[in-house]
């Protein structure tokens, strides 16, 4: 048998199957699930049914273009309690994700309110040293790790973390001066002329 004709042969028994186990499978969901869901469900499922065609109990070579409901119908129920399990779940995490997204923005971290001035010095610093800090404070991630996300040298990275940590410290240590003189704004004194 030709490569052709055992691919017409598999389309044939697959479009045999579908026409038996279709509408059975649609209402087995529909009793079982929100009627939004069925049909992407049945559309899983069937695809399912697609895939794995030759281990469908009851088409063997001798079946026939229509397999009997009774050989076929409880694997294919099978089938579609295992992919109305996955929706349920992928239904799960996109509710937890949601909800996990709504108390963020209901709660704005407290570290972006209470490190402005960190935030401000880190927006002074080029694209690159920042997000190699970033990479380094905020990911944990280990110099040659840095190196092998931004394409640097770990030798660079070395480099670079060493001067921006400088860099920042001083930048911080100068706006905690400022703000430890109270009243006193950092252009008085100085004339508009």
């Amino acid at each position: 048998m030709t490569e052709q004709e055992l691919r017409r042969n598999r389309q044939a028994g697959f479009e045999g199957l579908a026409r038996v186990v279709a509408e059975p499978l649609h209402r087995y969901l529909l009793r079982r699930t929100n009627p939004d869901l069925v049909d992407d469900v049945l559309s899983d499922t069937m695809l399912v049914l697609w895939r794995r065609i030759d281990d469908v109990p009851g088409l063997g070579a001798g079946a026939g273009p229509t397999p009997d409901p009774d050989d076929v119908l409880p694997w294919c129920y099978g089938v579609a309690r295992g992919c109305l399990a996955n929706a349920r779940r992928a239904d799960g995490r996109r509710l937890r994700l949601v909800e996990r997204l709504i108390r963020t923005q209901q709660h704005p971290p407290p570290t972006a309110v209470e490190h402005s001035d960190l935030h401000a010095a880190l927006d002074r610093l080029g694209e690159l040293d920042r997000e190699v800090v970033r990479l380094w404070a905020w990911e944990g991630l280990a110099p040659r790790q840095i190196a092998e996300a931004t394409g640097l040298t770990s030798n660079a990275v070395n480099i670079r973390l060493h001067r921006v940590k400088k860099k920042l410290a001083a930048q911080l240590q100068l706006t905690r001066k400022n703000a430890d003189r109270p009243g006193h704004k950092p252009d008085e004194g100085r004339s508009s002329q």
